[in-house]
């Protein structure tokens, strides 16, 4: 996921995004925990995407207050 494409995205699209990789991070916590996760490096692109939208979220944010 760009981040130009988060920054295209209204704020309640950015947080039902983040809801939804949200759940895929526990989905992939669970398929680790019983040895069923196959893509390893997915938990780690899920945990970036997460860090990136609470980014925009942020800057989106402050730009509306300032």
């Amino acid at each position: 996921m760009k981040a130009d494409d988060l920054r295209a995205k209204t704020q309640d699209q950015l947080t039902d995004e983040l809801a939804s990789l949200k759940k895929e991070q526990f989905n992939l916590r669970f398929q680790k925990a019983t040895g069923q996760l196959e893509k390893t490096a997915r938990v780690k692109e899920v945990r970036r995407d997460i860090a990136r939208i609470k980014t925009i979220a942020a800057e989106k944010s402050a730009a509306k207050k300032a």
